[in-house]
Parts: C-alpha cells; sequence; structure tokens
C-alpha cells in the first residue's frame, strides 16, 4: 500500500494504528457472535470517502459509525446509509465479506437497498 501524505494520508495511517489496536482486543464471548469491523473489510470505499473530504483543515471532524446494520456495517463510511454513501457522496470502493457473518445482516456493500431508520 502506498504512503499517502497530507491530512488524509495521516488520518488513514491513524485509523490503520487504531484498528489494530481493537483487533488485539480479547473476544467478546457469548452472547457476542458476530463482530462487524468495517475499517478490514470496506477498507477501499472508507479510503475513497477520506480522501474526498479528509482534505486541508476543518474546523470540525465529526465521526462515528451509525449503529445500525445498514450503515457504516455495509458502506465503511462513518453515518453511511449506502443510497447516500453511493449517490450522494459518489464514494466508490469494494466491500468484501467480513470473516463472521450473521445470516439476518449480510454484507452487500455500496449494493445495499435497505435503509438505516437508527
Amino acid at each position: 500500500e502506498e504512503e499517502e501524505e497530507g491530512l488524509a494520508g495521516r488520518f488513514l495511517r491513524l485509523e490503520r494504528v487504531l484498528s489494530a489496536l481493537l483487533r488485539a482486543l480479547p473476544p467478546f464471548g457469548a452472547p457476542v457472535a458476530h463482530v462487524y469491523r468495517p475499517l478490514d473489510y470496506a477498507w477501499e470505499p472508507h479510503c475513497d470517502y477520506v480522501r474526498r473530504y479528509c482534505r486541508g483543515p476543518k474546523s470540525v471532524l465529526f465521526l462515528g459509525m451509525n449503529p445500525g446494520p445498514f450503515g457504516m456495517a455495509q458502506t465503511g463510511v462513518p453515518f453511511g446509509e449506502s443510497w447516500h454513501v453511493r449517490e450522494w457522496l459518489r464514494v466508490v470502493g469494494g466491500v468484501q465479506k467480513p470473516p463472521s457473518e450473521h445470516p439476518k445482516r449480510p454484507v452487500l456493500g455500496l449494493s445495499c437497498q435497505r435503509s438505516e431508520v437508527s
């Protein structure tokens, strides 16, 4: 992976470090059976989002993950319902399947047709 400069590159590198720290935590155990890590399996659209919108200084940077299954879990974009990420933000990139996927919450990536209601 090519090293990037600028704010977006620094931000992405920091996210990689923090994601590695989260992966190193012990497993949750029962009753938690599935943990989605969209910065692992949806890294491509996440990077596209950061490169597009994390350029230059900002007065405010608002981050978070929509806790529902049809937001960032699908797209890798914070608060990122698929339609808005694809059509409004124009983010692109491939989304892989997570290693353990709940059968009622499949990851369909940017092609997900469900809306996030939370």
